[in-house]
C-alpha cells in the first residue's frame, strides 16, 4: 500500500494564538502525517494574516516543506481536508474575560470551562460547532474532525449526537499530568502507566505503575512528589490522600471554589483578563516585526509569550499571583516540550493515519468502556487509536468519591445541549441548577442575563450566543 504524501490539514479558528504551535507540530511531523498543506481559516482576516505569516516564519526557522495558506471561507477550508481541527472561541478572548468578570461579580469563580462562564461558553458555541461539523460531514465526509474547542467534552458530545462527522475531542490536561507524575518519580514517561478516569476537565489518576510495578502508594505518601505534580499549589495533600485520587487541575474549581474566588477578588481580575492583555501585547509586537519582514524576531516574541503564558498557569487562582509577576516565565523551548496543545493533536492524527498507532487519552464515545455511563456518552478515556479507528479501553467503575460528580456533569451537559437546540431558557437554567459548581435556581436567571447580554460599544454581544426564549 502506497504511503500518502498529499494530506491536507485544516484549522478552523486559525487566528487563535495557539495556531502557530499547531503549525510547528504539523510541519515537524509532516512526513509521518503525509501532510503537504495546512489551511487556516478565521473570521478575523487581520488575525488570520498574522498567524499565517508567523506560521510561515516558523516553518522557515525550523525547516520543512509544509505549505501554509489562509482561506476566505469555511467551505474552502474544509473541502478536500483529511483532518479538520476545530479551535474556535465565539466572542473571542474579550468574551471570556467578560464571562469570568460576571461570574466573579455574581459570587462564583471565573473560569472559562467550569461554572457560569463555562455554561455561557457552551451555550454560545454549541450551535456553531454543530453547523461546522455538518459542513465537514457534507464537504469532506471521510475527514476526521479533531475538536480542541472548549468545553471540549461537551462540544464533542453535541457534535457526536447531532452530526455524522467523525469526531474526536482532545485535551492536553491528562497527558500533562501523566508527564508530571513521571518527572516527579524520575522515570521515563513511556515506562509510566497511569490509570485515568473521568470527563474532560473532570478527571483523576487512580493508579500508577512503573514497568508494571504499582507505585501509587509511594507517590501518595510523599509530600515532595505530590507537590511536583502541579505548577501552582492547588490541592491540600491530605485531600488527595483521603480521596486516593490525583485530580487534574480543573478540579480546583470544584474542590476549592471559595479559595479560587477569594484569590480572584484579591488579585482584582481573572485569567481571561490577563490573557486578553497578553494577547493584545503579542499581536501588536508580532504585527510590527512581521510588517518589517523580521520573521525570526516574530518567532522569538511568540516563544517568549508562550513561556510567560504557560509559566503563569493557575498562579492567579491558586495564589492570587499574576502572569506579569517577575520570574513567572518558563525557561525553555516551548515548541519542543514533551506535552502540550500541539503534541496531543499530532499524536492523535499520526495514530489515525496508521503511521504511529498509540494509546492516548481522548474524548470519545464510551461504548461500554466505563460501566457507569451510557454507551453514547462522550468520556475522556485511554483509547487504542490506529488507522481510522478509536477503541476506548474498558476500565473499572467510577470510584464512589467521584461517581455522583461525574454523573451530574454529564446530566448538565445534556441539559445545556438541549436548551440550545430546543431554544428554551428554562432548560438553560435547569442546566445551571444541575451543574455541581453552580447548583442554585434563583441566581440562574440573572446569570443568564448578565452572561449572554453584555454588549460591546458597537452593540454586538461580545459572547454572541442563543437568545433563549423565556419558556
Amino acid at each position: 500500500m502506497s504511503v500518502r504524501t498529499d494530506r491536507r490539514i485544516a484549522l478552523i479558528g486559525g487566528g487563535g494564538v495557539r495556531s502557530p504551535l499547531v503549525v510547528f507540530g504539523v510541519n515537524e511531523a509532516a512526513e509521518a502525517l503525509g501532510a503537504a498543506e495546512m489551511v487556516l481559516y478565521d473570521p478575523d482576516p487581520a488575525r488570520l494574516r498574522i498567524m499565517v505569516d508567523l506560521g510561515r516564519a516558523i516553518v522557515r526557522r525550523f525547516g520543512g516543506d509544509l505549505r501554509l495558506r489562509g482561506a476566505t471561507s469555511l467551505e474552502e477550508t474544509i473541502e478536500g481536508a483529511d483532518f479538520v481541527l476545530n479551535s474556535i472561541r465565539i466572542g473571542g478572548i474579550a468574551g471570556r474575560a467578560a464571562d469570568e468578570r460576571v461570574s466573579i461579580e455574581q459570587g462564583y469563580p471565573g473560569q472559562e470551562t467550569t461554572g457560569p462562564a463555562g455554561v455561557a461558553m457552551a451555550l454560545r458555541t454549541i450551535p456553531v460547532a454543530i453547523e461546522q461539523a455538518r459542513l465537514v460531514e457534507r464537504l469532506s465526509p471521510a475527514a476526521w474532525l479533531v475538536n480542541f474547542t472548549n468545553p471540549a467534552g461537551l462540544i464533542t458530545q453535541a457534535v457526536s449526537d447531532h452530526s455524522k462527522a467523525r469526531i474526536v475531542g482532545i485535551c492536553d490536561t491528562p497527558t500533562e499530568l501523566f508527564h508530571n507524575i513521571a518527572r516527579a518519580l524520575g522515570e521515563p514517561a513511556d515506562e509510566v502507566e497511569c490509570d485515568y478516569v473521568g470527563l474532560n476537565h473532570l478527571g483523576w489518576v487512580r493508579g500508577v505503575r512503573v514497568r508494571g510495578e504499582d507505585v501509587f502508594d509511594r507517590l501518595l505518601e510523599s509530600d515532595e512528589l505530590l507537590r511536583q505534580l502541579y505548577l501552582a499549589p492547588l490541592f491540600d495533600l491530605a485531600m488527595i490522600r483521603t480521596l486516593r485520587l490525583i485530580p487534574t487541575e480543573y478540579l480546583f474549581f470544584y474542590y476549592e471554589r471559595r479559595r479560587a474566588l477569594d484569590n480572584q477578588r484579591r488579585q482584582g481580575g481573572s485569567r481571561g483578563a490577563e490573557i486578553q492583555r497578553l494577547n493584545d501585547d503579542l499581536l501588536s509586537a508580532l504585527t510590527a516585526r512581521l510588517d518589517a519582514g523580521d520573521g525570526d524576531a516574530a518567532v522569538d516574541i511568540y516563544a517568549a509569550y508562550l513561556n510567560q503564558r504557560s509559566g503563569s498557569y493557575m498562579k492567579l487562582e491558586a495564589e492570587g499571583g499574576s502572569a506579569f509577576d517577575h520570574g513567572v516565565s518558563l525557561d525553555g523551548d516551548p515548541f519542543r516540550v514533551a506535552t502540550g496543545y500541539h503534541r496531543i493533536a499530532i499524536d492523535v492524527m499520526s495514530a489515525l493515519t496508521g503511521a504511529k498507532p498509540a494509546r492516548i487519552v481522548v474524548n470519545t464515545r464510551n461504548r461500554g468502556a466505563l460501566p457507569d455511563l451510557p454507551d453514547e456518552d462522550i468520556v475522556e478515556i485511554a483509547s487504542d487509536i490506529s488507522r481510522d479507528a478509536i477503541v476506548p479501553r474498558p476500565i473499572a467503575p467510577l470510584p464512589d468519591a467521584v461517581h455522583g460528580l461525574v454523573r451530574s456533569v454529564k446530566a448538565y451537559e445534556r441539559a445545556a445541549i438541549a436548551s440550545v437546540l430546543d431554544d428554551r431558557r428554562l432548560v438553560a437554567r435547569k442546566a445551571m441548577l444541575i451543574h455541581p459548581a453552580i447548583g442554585e435556581w434563583t441566581p440562574s436567571g440573572d446569570l443568564l442575563d448578565a452572561l449572554l447580554g453584555h454588549a460591546g460599544d458597537d452593540g454586538e454581544c461580545l459572547c454572541h450566543g442563543p437568545v433563549l426564549r423565556r419558556r
